[in-house]
């Protein structure tokens, strides 16, 4: 158990109702884990209002009551908080009821719209093969050195953020690197951390249902840097315009990066294949099987941030151009009749840009892309028309498709997609409501040389309609499709 007021360090407190020099038990913003002597923060969330359970936490026992607004009913022997902001709140005091765990690693942000998982994921393998002890918090998976548990989100929520970090202390982690989501920093949930520096890879239009501007979008990514502390290095790319913005205002060591501009790190491509590429990185050349010019800039920022934290720059190249992709990252395949299936996370309008030019570059004759690709539901609208027009136009073949609809309708999300498509290209594309039937109709149309894109779901492995999941894995479908066309 921990005496509340000392889990209530830093935190700002408008009014106190009740003793704080009491003992609590656990922490929990979910009414419906509240046991014994529990504190309960009371979230104002996107679905539902943590105030309308403030009763029940306390009928199950809640000891410790942490509300923005308090209820008329007041309970003798319980403790109720008033504070400005809960999300903040709940942030502090996660981070004291698990002693601050992120003081005693070295803690690594990393953020931006594409390239979070790779970098984190790849710092994470690099460390790891350099002989540390190392954590990862990312999309696909949390990592306690050796130990793997499953992701819900690409920043989970306080609570589980703080636990993770508390067993890597135990397990002698000594680096942790974690996605950081625009979601996430908005949400308080990267706040109450001891960050020992952060990473920015790029901005680009993604979760304009959440932020509503780009300005705000923007502007959220950089609050990471804003708070960090004098201690901490920010590294920015700045060959993305709004790489400088991200250090306008921290108080952290400045470094940047970039292929184009004059920065701290850089680096060229010198070579192109599909099983790798030559870069030259500090007047130093290696051969790295990840492929395309944002990998280079992924690379690039693993580089930096290996050479910040003091590891040596020969040893960290070796050990760059023995990285594999992370999985759903330019995944392919090439079946027996020659025919190329890549599976790529590519689900904002950059993203797959970024891949559909990585392919044509290269192309070496007249090789057909085909590009199966759709949009998830209940998610940003206006990116739809974008990446229909973006799929249509730099492929020979578009194949739109279902893409986790959620709640709504598939066929409605096609249409809107369908709208960006410009009348030159409208003979170019299909619509193919059923991923599986899409899929397998992009094998058919495939010919020997032929390039197949599978973009949008990269390493998820299911299906989201109307709240049930269903087991989906792009990459397996693909590869089974197109095996079965060999028989």
């Amino acid at each position: 158990m921990k005496l509340l007021k000392d889990i209530l360090y830093g935190v700002s407190l408008s009014a106190v109702s009740g003793d704080t020099n009491v003992m609590v038990n656990h922490v929990h913003f979910d009414s419906r884990k509240v046991e014994m002597d529990d504190v309960f923060v009371a979230i104002r969330g996107l679905i539902t209002d943590g105030h309308k359970y403030i009763q029940k936490a306390v009928e199950l026992g809640a000891k410790a009551i942490v509300c923005e607004e308090l209820p008329e009913l007041l309970v003798n022997g319980i403790t109720y908080l008033k504070v400005p902001n809960a999300n903040s709140a709940l942030a502090y005091i996660a981070a004291n009821y698990y002693e601050n765990p992120s003081k005693n690693l070295k803690l690594v942000g990393i953020t931006g719209t594409n390239g979070k998982t790779t970098v984190s994921t790849l710092l994470y393998n690099l460390f790891k093969k350099s002989g540390f002890k190392v954590g990862l918090i990312s999309t696909i998976k949390v990592l306690v050195d050796n130990k793997e548990y499953k992701a819900t989100h690409t920043t989970p929520d306080v609570l589980t953020i703080n636990q993770h970090l508390s067993n890597m202390n135990l397990e002698g982690v000594e680096y942790c690197f974690m996605e950081v989501s625009s979601h996430g920093i908005h949400q308080k949930r990267s706040e109450g951390l001891h960050f020992a520096g952060a990473i920015f890879t790029n901005l680009s239009h993604d979760h304009l249902d959440y932020h509503k501007t780009f300005a705000e979008y923007r502007d959220t990514k950089k609050k990471l840097f804003d708070d960090l502390p004098k201690t901490a290095f920010a590294l920015t790319n700045i060959d993305d315009k709004n790489g400088l913005v991200m250090l306008q205002n921290t108080k952290a060591k400045k470094y940047t990066y970039a292929l184009k501009s004059y920065a701290d790190y850089r680096a060229q491509i010198l070579e192109k294949q599909f099983d790798g590429q030559l870069l030259k990185i500090d007047d130093n050349e290696l051969w790295s099987k990840l492929i395309g010019d944002f990998n280079a800039y992924n690379l690039l920022a693993i580089y930096a941030t290996a050479d910040i934290l003091g590891l040596e720059k020969l040893e960290t190249l070796q050990l760059i151009s023995e990285l594999e992709n992370v999985d759903g990252r330019f995944q392919y395949f090439i079946s027996k009749e020659k025919i190329t299936a890549i599976v790529d996370y590519a689900h904002t309008p950059d993203a797959l840009k970024n891949v559909l030019v990585t392919i044509n570059a290269l192309r070496t004759g007249n090789e057909k892309v085909i590009t199966v690709v759709g949009c998830g539901g209940d998610r940003d609208r206006s990116k739809r028309p974008v990446m229909g027009h973006i799929a249509s136009e730099m492929s020979d073949q578009a194949i739109f498709t279902s893409d986790n609809p959620r709640t709504e309708s598939p066929s409605v999300i096609i249409e809107e997609m369908e709208e960006g498509v410009e009348a030159q290209n409208t003979r170019k594309v299909l619509s193919v409501e059923n991923r599986k039937q899409a899929i397998k109709a992009a094998c058919k149309l495939a010919m020997a040389n032929d390039i197949i894109l599978v973009a949008g779901k990269g390493h998820e492995t299911y299906q989201e309609t109307n709240g049930v999941r269903v087991d989906f894995d792009d990459f397996k479908e693909v590869k089974e499709a197109l095996m079965s066309l060999e028989k």
